[in-house]
């Protein structure tokens, strides 16, 4: 199984450029660089991951991070794969499969 980093799109315009503006101390708070919309992904566990996997390497701090639903680290990635089907998610600390959504969203 491979693993790449999060890409997620903005709610309101669907551009990818966003950044993660906050800390996992504080909150999840990712901003839109293209329209200033703000939201934060949260996760829902799934099942679990029972496949060896590579762990990515440590990523910018601003690049785009999700809370694990099982022990809430920000250690979640994207299982590569089928681009038609949808996608799925794992924590590299807990192995939980994932699914992603926004909440949050305040249109910039």
């Amino acid at each position: 199984m491979t693993l790449q980093p999060l890409v997620i799109a903005c709610p309101q315009c669907g551009s990818t450029d966003v950044f993660y503006s906050c800390e996992p101390k504080c909150c999840f708070n990712h901003v839109c660089s293209n329209c200033r919309t703000t939201f934060e992904p949260f996760t829902t566990r799934v099942g679990e991951v029972t496949e060896d996997f590579a762990v990515p390497p440590e990523l910018e701090p601003t690049a785009p991070a999700a809370p694990c639903a099982r022990c809430g680290e920000a250690r979640v990635f994207a299982i590569a794969g089928n681009p038609d089907a949808p996608r799925q998610y794992v924590c590299a600390a807990c192995r939980a499969l994932l699914t992603l959504e926004l909440g949050e969203i305040a249109p910039g």
